[in-house]
This record gives structure tokens, C-alpha cells and sequence, in this order.
């Protein structure tokens, strides 16, 4: 707005700054409703509030000054326009506004446009008033106003701010003027940089001086001390400025003093002093109203240059001497100093300082390590001898030295300025050559089999041996071939660097027992003996003596090997021969009588033998007790011990017997032999000869000749079927099922036999799920039935000789299906022995099972018109006696004469 305008504008000119709704009033009006309408303190708090900091604000002449300016609680739309006009204690003069580019006096016009005074939005409701180089005209107040875009006025619309400008009182110089020579430094050194700075501002302020380093692209704080009076490190010098190394002292009134004692190649770099000036405000906080740096000083840091060499080449050194190596370092170090130095081992030349072993280390204090092998010495200042005695081979390797240059701190303490590590030296040990013979000679060898085997291996002619030698055996056994095949050692046994004994599968169970011994007769014999040698141990065998030396730390480590020449262990055998016969003692015998076969046992080459006998049988693949054709019936081992194998007839557990007759002769009896009895009968044997220990071994088998079981009869031929009356039957009714058996060919007396017999049914149309056993009945005439999961009930009778009825009472519908019986005929021979003959089953008879539906629905229909009728009969009762009691109502009605025509109120 011009001010030739009064603050005024128009409806058009409001909707085009965005407020439509706004009803504008002139300065005269608006103090009238202000007056009319002011807000009581509950509306206050709820209404618009404009807010700028509490005055005075105190500012230094040529400095950059911010007034900040918000409103909170308005109407309207969130981004807020102001206004902002000064005043030096008469009326206000525009100075700028966010949404009048013509709000702006002439005399700010300039200093507007040249961007000196500058109004910046912060947010949508807040603004900073930016004055750069303020003046002393400046002084004075500041009022912000935001104009009303709520729908009622209510709070305040305006602030006010004094300003007040002092003149620059603050002088920061360093302590000499900057030098284009910077300050050279050795690390570890000491230096103190200097900076004066004072103020004599009218004003109560106070200073605050910060030390900064910049040895990059930005400036790093490292020391401060507030206007606070307190002293604040950065986090980088934090540590230091603890422990006393960075300090920031004042000597007199106006110099501040940095000072570092302990220089570091970080601490390198152009230092400056940085000055700012303090005021408390109107709120009591502190606020900075201007700041001031100088440049003080360039430092240069020189490291400390330093050299380790160690001064012997690689060399070699032989097994048991001396080692010895100096590592020499120079620096160019001067005044007080101290070095540490370390040397390491290293097997290879790729591990790290990490994976390498420290030997001995002598510290600043010229404090060495123990160590009992190994010694370190200070020659003088730069040299340090090291001297490794009775070296062995696993010293064979790389060493080194690592050597750091210490210098003491003020409070005490040492800082390590620099390390460096020497270049390894290569170092290898030659070991001494053992020599050793190793002599290997059967004191005993077998002549027979179970005859005792001794083998001695002895050390002789050794040479360059003491007590950090070890010996011990290898015992290995080399099988004869008879072809070209590729011959392969076994191990029996081995012993370890402490003497432990370590077995081989061959040989782990005879050594358990004792049959088997390794020994060490002497520092120089080891010995191996077979108590019982046998054929499977006929071989060669030799023996192999290790060497190990024991290293510094006592571990032991194989250095050498030595195998012995070959011994044989041999002897002339022939192979064993078994021949078994079996003889049949009766050539022909019918069943029911007892079978006797003999076996005839005769062996040769075989000391002392004993035998086993087993007896099998092959029967005929139509027996299904044992598919696989042969069956083992009865064995005697060779202690005599009989044992019944795969006889399972328990009605016959005494039926067979076999015994020795002689000691190469065995019976053996079948009793009342039966039919199923037919097939080939053999005798196993097994020749077994004693072995050690008092075991038995075994030494060879033999198979006798068949000896045929075949009946020859013409015995009767019997047929079993299954026939019933009614197949269909309904549900609860009675199915009658006879199993009916024939015989042909000849004619049994019903004494003279018997049947086991079975019935079955498969629950389905086609014979295609498992048979369920309904009833058996025995020879003897005891009935079994099966349990059953439905209320139908079986029984099973003989009605004859040759007939066999099953009676399933109460059908059900599970009942249905194929139901078929087997038979198992049971004839006495001539003799009076029963003999079994082969099951016979019948062809399946289907049975179905309907439902009677009337039956089915009679009783329910009777049971449901007895309800019905009852239901009825006590709801007419219950109807009468409620009429007749509950309901009953007394109705009183106007007697009428009884005459011939009716009253006229009738009509």
C-alpha cells in the first residue's frame, strides 16, 4: 500500500490478495469494535496471538540482525501474511510486508530493493526480519502486524520489539602477527600459540574463545572456553584435554593461551582463535551478538624417522647349535627417548604380524621377557642380541624384529611417537641324520598249525642319539599270493610318539584275547608273538621303527623311518578233506512207522577233529510251510548239544532224535512219520580241530548224500463241497449251510477217520478281500467260533459221518457273501497211526441277505397310531376339564314372562 492511501483498500483489491470473505474497516473503525469487543481473558487465550522476542534485543553496530515474527491460533488460511514498521518514538514507518510490494516508505525503498533489509518466511506463520550492517538509526521499535483474516477479532494483531545498537567494542589479535614461516614441530614435541582479545562495550557482555585447527576443507573446534566460563573440548580432543595433553589457559585479563603437549601428525595445520560476544537478553538467556577470528599460527609436524635392520643375512644353522641374530635400529630422535623392541617367529612368509610368535620382547624400561631356551641382550643403545640355544628343526623359519621409539609426557606418562618393523630373515635348520639298522628274526616259527609265532625287531648300529630321541615299532603282516595280484600290507598294530599301542582291525579281537602280544623287551627290542598261529596267519611280516625328536615344547615329531627286511612265517600243510555218507537203514516202510537214516563222517589232515551234524530236509514246493524247499530239522554241535531248528509240530516235539553212535557215526530218527514227512533228508557236518585258547575252530564242511522219503500208497481220494436250501434268506431269518465231504477209490470205516473242518467267509461279490474264519471244529470234535462285531450268531455241528452244518441265526446284512469250508481228513493207518492228509477246500456258495420291509414297518406303524390315539384322548380330556372348571362363568338375566308373543325389545 502507498501511504497517500490511509490503509485502506477496496472489496476488489482484498479478493485479489486472497481474502474474499474479509470485511475491511478503516483505522478509526477498527479502534471502535477493538474497544466495543475486548476479548475477556478465556477469549484472549483462544484468539489470534502475534509473538516476538521480549525487548530490549540488543545488537552491535555492523552485524547481521534477525527478528523473528509469528502468529498462532488464527482463522483463515494456514499461510499468514505481516507487516512490519519501525519506529523511533513517534509514528511508525512501513518498512516492508509479504503480500504489499508497494508497503515499503521511501526512505527503506533503497535499502529494500538492495536486499540490506529483507523480509524471509520461515514457515506458513512466521517470518524473520533480516537487517544486514545494522546502524545506529536502526535503533528503536519494531512492530509486527498480521492483518485479520478471522471470521471474529479476538487477541492481538500486532507486536512490538525495542532494538537497541551498541558500537563495536571487540579486539581479537594473536599474540604475533601471522608468519609466513610455519612453526616446524618434531611429534611428541610441545608448543603453546597465543590470543588476546578484550571488549569495551557499554553493554554487560562477555566473551567466549574458541581455539579451531583446519588441516582439511573445513574448520575443527578443539578447545573452548564459554562465556560461561566453563571449558568445553570437542569429542576429538576430548581424551587429550582428560588426560592434560590439550589445555587452554588466560594469562593476564585478554590473552588465552592453547597449549599441547604431546604433539601428534594430527594436531598439523593452521590454528585460529575464534572470539564471540555474549549478552543476556530480556528472557535472562544468553545470546551471541557478534563474532571475531584471527589467524595465529601454521604448524608443521615432523614424524620421527626411524630404521630396523637385522644385520645377519639368511643363513642356515645346524640341528642342536645356536641361533644368534641383532637387530640394530637408528632414528633421528634427539633429547629423552625410549625404544622398545620384540622379535617374532614365522613359519611362512605370508602370515601377518598377528599370526606370527613373539620369541622375547624388551620394553622401555629395558625390562626383557623369560624365556628358558632364549635370551635377548641390549648391546647399547641401537643393538639388540638375540641368542636361541639347541635349535631343532621346527625352528626353521622367519624372524624378525619390531622396534617403537617412546617419549615422556608431562604428567608422567610415555607416548610411542613411531614403530617399524625389520624385513624377515630367512632361517633354516639342517637336522642331524639319524642312522639306525633295524634287525627283524623269528625266535620261534610254527611247524604246525596252533604252534606259537615270535618275531623280535631290534635296533642296532644307532648313532647321534640322546634323550630327545624316540623309538618305537610298526608291526605290518603281507598276505602270500599265488598270482600276480597286487600285493597289500596289513597293519597289526602301531605305537605312538608317548609308546600308546595302537591296534589293527586283523588283529583288534585276538589281541583283546590275549592270543595276539606286542611287547617292548628293551629301549632297543620289540618283540611280536601269535600264541596260536593258524592257517589265515601264514605270511610275511615285517616291521617298521620310527625316530621322533622332541621339540621345546616338548611335543614330539617324527623324523625318520626304518622297515626291516621281510620274515617269513610258513609251514607245509595239506588241505583238510570231509566226506560224509547217509545211509537208510529200512529200504521200505509205510507211514506212521519210524525213519532211521545213519551218517558216516571220515576226515583226513585234521588234528583231533570233532564234527556237527545237521539234518535237512527238501520237501516238495506243494508244501507250504516252507516255500523256500528246505527246512533244518535237528543239529548236535560238536560238544554233543542236540537242538531242535525249524521243527514246529508240537504235537511231534519228541519225534525226531539224533545221537551219536560213534565218533564218526550219527543216528538219526523220525517217529511215526506222516505224509508231509516226504522229501530228501541230508546230514551237514562240520569238522571243527581245537584251537587257542581252548576254542574251537573250524576247519572244513561236508554235505552228505539225499536219503528220499516217498510214500508209496493208494489211499482214499477225498472231495469236500458246500450245498444249501435256500441261498437267499431276509433279515433275522435262519441260513443253513452244509459242508458235505465223498471219498473215492476206498472205502474207510467212519472209525477209521476224521476231519478237521473250517468255515469261511469273504464278505464281498467277487473273492477279492481276505477270508474271515466264522467256526472250526477239530477232529475231537471241540467247536471254536470267531469273534464277531455283529449281533448274528454261528454254530457249527457234525450231523454225520461225512456232513458238517453251519446255522448263522439271525442273518444280518453283514452276513452276505461267499462262504466256502475246508477240511483237513485225518485216516488211521493199518498200524493205528493217524495220518494227516493235505487240506481240501470247497468252492464258494454266495448267500444274500433281503429285508422284509413290511415287517420292517409294522411295528413302527403300530407304535405310531398307539401315540397318535393317545395324544388324542388326553388333549379331548384336557379340553372338558378346562371348560368345566377353569372357564365356568355365572351369567344373571332378566327373568321374562313367558307369553305368547315376544317383548318388542326382542326385535
Amino acid at each position: 500500500m502507498e501511504e497517500g492511501k490511509g490503509g485502506d483498500l477496496s472489496l476488489k483489491e482484498m479478493d485479489f490478495l486472497g481474502y474474499p470473505h474479509l470485511i475491511l474497516m478503516s483505522e478509526s473503525q477498527l479502534a471502535l469494535q477493538r474497544k466495543v469487543e475486548t476479548p475477556s481473558i478465556d477469549t484472549f487465550c483462544k484468539g489470534r496471538i502475534v509473538r516476538v522476542p521480549k525487548s530490549p534485543l540488543i545488537r552491535v553496530e555492523g552485524t547481521e540482525t534477525v527478528i523473528p515474527c509469528n502468529v498462532t491460533d488464527y482463522d483463515g488460511p494456514s499461510e499468514q501474511n505481516f507487516d512490519w514498521e519501525f519506529s523511533q518514538g513517534t509514528d511508525f514507518v512501513r518498512i516492508v510486508s509479504t503480500w504489499d510490494s508497494s508497503f515499503t516508505s521511501q526512505q527503506y525503498q533503497k535499502r529494500v530493493s538492495s536486499r540490506e533489509i529483507v523480509l524471509r518466511r520461515s514457515s506458513n506463520n512466521a517470518v524473520e526480519l533480516l537487517i544486514r550492517n545494522i546502524q545506529p538509526i536502526d535503533q528503536g521499535e519494531y512492530k509486527c502486524i498480521t492483518p485479520s483474516t478471522d471470521a471474529t477479532v479476538q487477541g492481538n494483531y500486532d507486536a512490538t520489539v525495542q532494538v537497541k545498537v551498541i558500537a563495536d567494542g571487540l579486539t581479537v589479535s594473536g599474540s604475533k602477527a601471522r608468519s609466513s614461516k610455519p612453526l616446524k614441530l618434531s611429534e611428541g614435541d610441545s608448543f603453546e600459540l597465543r590470543c588476546s582479545a578484550s571488549t569495551t562495550s557499554s553493554e554487560h557482555t562477555h566473551l567466549q574463545v574458541t581455539w579451531e585447527l583446519k588441516n582439511g576443507p573445513a574448520w575443527q573446534e578443539i578447545l573452548s572456553l564459554t562465556h560461561e566460563g566453563k571449558f568445553q573440548p570437542s569429542p576429538e580432543y576430548e581424551e587429550r584435554y582428560l588426560s592434560g595433553d590439550v589445555r587452554l589457559d588466560t594469562v593476564a585479563n585478554d590473552i588465552y593461551r592453547l597449549s599441547v603437549s604431546q604433539a601428534l601428525p594430527l594436531d598439523e595445520g593452521l590454528y585460529r582463535c575464534l572470539v564471540s560476544e555474549w549478552v543476556k537478553g530480556a528472557d535472562s538467556s544468553w545470546q551471541k551478538i557478534q563474532e571475531k577470528n584471527v589467524e595465529v599460527a601454521s604448524v608443521v609436524i615432523q614424524q620421527t624417522a626411524l630404521d630396523v635392520l637385522i644385520a645377519t643375512s639368511n643363513m642356515s644353522v645346524t640341528e642342536r647349535d645356536s641361533l644368534d641374530l641383532t637387530c640394530n635400529i637408528t632414528t633421528d630422535r634427539s633429547g629423552i627417548f625410549q625404544a622398545q623392541v620384540t622379535w617374532y617367529f614365522s613359519e611362512s612368509l605370508d602370515d601377518t604380524l598377528s599370526d606370527a610368535r613373539v620369541l622375547l620382547s624388551v620394553d622401555r624400561d629395558s625390562v626383557v621377557s623369560n624365556s628358558p631356551l632364549i635370551s635377548l641382550s641390549h648391546m647399547d643403545r641401537n643393538s639388540y642380541h638375540l641368542l636361541v640355544r639347541d635349535v631343532g628343526v621346527e625352528d626353521t623359519g622367519y624372524y624378525f624384529c619390531q622396534a617403537s621409539v617412546w617419549v615422556p609426557q608431562h604428567n608422567g606418562s610415555w607416548h610411542k611417537v613411531v614403530e617399524k618393523t625389520s624385513s624377515p630373515v630367512s632361517v633354516v635348520v639342517t637336522a642331524l641324520e639319524l642312522d639306525y639298522q633295524i634287525v627283524l628274526n623269528a625266535s620261534k616259527t610254527p611247524k604246525f598249525s596252533d604252534d606259537p609265532t615270535e618275531l623280535e625287531c631290534r635296533i642296532v648300529n644307532a648313532q647321534n642319539t640322546d634323550a630327545n630321541i624316540r623309538f618305537t615299532v610298526s608291526w605290518y603282516y603281507r598276505m602270500h599270493l599265488r598270482n600276480d595280484a597286487v600285493v597289500t600290507d596289513e597293519l597289526l598294530a602301531t605305537m605312538g610318539a608317548d609308546w600308546t599301542l595302537l591296534v589293527g582291525d586283523k588283529s583288534r579281537q585276538r589281541t583283546q584275547n590275549g592270543e595276539i602280544i606286542f611287547s617292548k623287551q628293551a629301549m632297543d627290542t620289540f618283540s611280536l608273538r601269535i600264541q596260536w598261529t593258524s592257517e589265515a596267519d601264514r605270511g610275511d611280516y615285517y616291521c617298521v621303527v620310527s625316530a621322533w625328536s622332541r621339540y621345546h615344547n616338548n611335543s614330539w615329531v617324527k623324523s625318520k623311518d626304518v622297515t626291516s627286511a621281510l620274515v617269513s612265517v610258513f609251514w607245509a600243510t595239506q588241505d583238510y578233506t570231509l566226506t560224509v555218507e547217509a545211509v537208510k537203514l529200512k529200504p521200505f516202510f509205510m507211514a506212521g512207522h519210524t525213519f532211521e537214516m545213519i551218517c558216516k563222517v571220515s576226515s583226513q589232515n585234521i588234528k583231533t577233529p570233532r564234527y556237527s551234524v545237521l539234518i535237512t530236509a527238501e520237501k516238495p514246493l506243494t508244501d507250504q510251510s516252507n516255500p523256500n524247499g528246505t527246512t533244518r530239522i535237528i543239529s548236535l554241535n560238536q560238544d554233543s548239544v542236540v537242538r531242535l531248528e525249524d521243527w514246529t509240530d508240537q504235537a511231534r516235539v519228541d519225534g525226531v532224535v539224533l545221537e551219536k553212535v560213534q565218533e564218526n557215526e550219527f543216528r538219526y530218527r523220525m517217529y511215526q512219520t506222516q505224509m508231509s514227512d516226504a522229501g530228501l533228508y541230508r546230514c551237514v557236518v562240520t569238522a571243527w580241530s581245537p584251537g587257542g585258547s581252548g576254542m574251537w575252530r573250524e576247519a572244513v564242511n561236508g554235505l552228505s548224500n539225499p536219503i528220499q522219503i516217498d510214500f508209496q500208497t493208494s489211499g482214499p481220494v477225498f472231495n469236500v463241497s458246500v450245498h444249501s436250501d435256500n441261498p437267499t434268506v431276509y433279515q433275522g431269518e435262519l441260513a443253513d449251510l452244509l459242508c458235505i465231504v465223498t471219498i473215492d477209490r476206498v472205502v474207510l470205516e467212519p472209525d477209521d477217520m476224521s476231519f478237521d473242518v473250517s468255515w469261511f467267509a469273504v464278505h464281498s461279490f467277487a473273492l477279492d478281500r481276505a477270508p474271515v474264519l466264522l467256526a472250526s471244529l477239530d477232529r475231537k470234535g471241540i467247536v471254536t467260533q470267531a469273534r464277531r462285531n455283529w449281533s448274528s450268531d454261528v454254530s457249527l455241528e457234525r450231523i454225520s459221518p461225512m456232513e458238517f452244518r453251519l446255522r448263522v441265526h439271525g442273518c444280518e446284512g453283514q452276513d452276505f457273501g461267499n462262504h466256502y469250508c475246508s477240511i483237513t481228513p485225518w485216516v488211521r493207518s493199518a498200524t493205528g497211526v493217524w495220518q494227516r492228509e493235505p487240506e481240501i477246500k470247497s468252492k464258494p456258495i454266495f448267500i444274500s441277505v433281503k429285508m422284509d420291509v413290511l415287517n420292517a414297518l409294522k411295528y413302527p406303524l403300530l407304535i405310531g397310531i398307539g401315540l397318535a390315539t393317545i395324544i388324542g384322548l388326553l388333549s379331548c380330556l384336557i379340553g372338558y376339564c378346562s371348560s368345566r372348571w377353569c372357564c365356568k362363568k355365572e351369567v344373571q338375566e332378566t327373568r321374562r314372562e313367558r307369553r305368547r308373543l315376544m317383548s318388542m325389545e326382542m326385535d
